[in-house]
């Protein structure tokens, strides 16, 4: 690996791993909301075989709801129970389901309007395709386990078909959730639990798709501005500074030794996905020459409490068959991951303060 910076030879590297173009992202986490005596007192009775609406007016609203949305007042909180029996009003067919669906077979979403409310709730029909039609009466289905969430409302079912599907695992009627229900009563469903996620892909931009490639090639690169002449690593095909484009023919092949300038201990807290258990560090590493800053940098071979400003560190990178570009998208400061498992202590003496401080990224 050179010492110092130099123009990269070639976008390609021989004997690279294949750079995927499009990037996956998911981005989730877990939340918890109160619900209020309107929605909670919803879900409550779900819990116990029963659908229930609120009261706006002369009006019956369901699923009920806090405020009526033709006039914005508050409804009256007096709810009350509707159907189980509802009529479809309109509907849309799903032919072929995925992942995201509430069922593994074709199924509609239909406007249900149950017996004794005046609007519509939008839920699930299982029915065999063609059997759908405006004006179908259709009966609820319950999950025999209800859990306080708006599933244990499980699907609709067309009313002349009650008799050939009552026999499905975990699901049951009213009135027979209504009885196991009255045996144990449920507990007022106060609380939600949440698990938010979103997955988007996007199209890795040629600078990220640059640096991914030299990455698994055994390539650090970074990218100098002609005008105020600093480096940044990753290559971002511009300026941050002077607001200019950038391209490849400013692309440097970057060292990968340096010096810590700062460093933060960071203490776990249990949160979904978190794999680490133990107090780690992450480093800023300011390389050699060019002053090129990578934040966030695991290290390796040294304890905690042993890190510093001003120590010297070198890239340990991964055997080149270990290495993925999965990690590798547009966003990150200096990322690493997937090529270089971390920055070690080189041995040498410690770098003076001034040679590295007041260092950004």
């Amino acid at each position: 690996m050179s010492a110092g910076a130099s123009e990269v030879e070639s976008p390609a590297t021989p004997g690279a791993a294949t750079v995927p173009r499009i990037v996956t992202n998911t981005v989730e986490f877990p939340y918890r909301r109160s619900l209020g005596p309107v929605v909670g007192g919803y879900f409550t009775a779900l819990a116990a075989g029963r659908i229930t609406g609120v009261r706006s007016g002369a009006r019956v609203l369901c699923p009920p709801l806090e405020y009526d949305p033709d006039t914005g007042a508050a409804t009256s909180g007096e709810l009350v129970d509707v159907g189980p029996a509802g009529t479809v009003r309109s509907w849309t067919w799903v032919p072929v389901p995925d992942a995201r669906h509430p069922l593994d077979r074709p199924f509609a979403f239909a406007l249900i309007q149950l017996d004794g409310a005046d609007t519509s709730l939008m839920h699930v029909v299982d029915a065999p395709e063609g059997t759908l039609r405006t004006g179908l009466r259709v009966l609820a289905r319950f999950r025999a386990e209800p859990k306080g969430r708006p599933d244990d409302l499980a699907y609709f079912i067309p009313e002349e078909a009650a008799g050939s599907t009552d026999a499905v695992p975990g699901i049951v009627d009213a009135a027979t959730a209504a009885a196991r229900a009255g045996a144990e009563p449920a507990e007022p469903v106060a609380t939600m639990e949440f698990w938010s996620s979103l997955t988007y892909k996007e199209a890795l931009a040629p600078a990220g798709e640059r640096y991914a490639r030299s990455m698994m090639g055994g390539k650090l690169i970074g990218q100098r501005c002609p005008t105020c002449a600093k480096v940044y690593a990753p290559p971002r095909d511009f300026c941050p500074i002077d607001g200019i484009p950038l391209d490849e023919s400013q692309d440097l092949v970057l060292p990968d030794r340096g010096v810590v300038t700062n460093f933060t201990i960071v203490t776990p807290v249990a949160y979904p996905g978190q794999k680490e258990t133990e107090p780690f560090v992450r480093v800023s590493v300011l390389l050699d020459e060019v002053e090129a800053l990578l934040g966030l940098q695991p290290v390796v071979d040294v304890a905690n409490a042993d890190v510093r400003p001003g120590m010297r560190v070198e890239a340990v990178w991964l055997p080149e068959a270990e290495r993925s570009a999965e990690e590798f998208g547009n966003r990150g400061w200096g990322a690493t991951t997937g090529a270089i498992s971390g920055w070690r202590p080189t041995g040498e003496p410690d770098m003076p303060v001034d040679s590295y401080q007041d260092r950004v990224f």
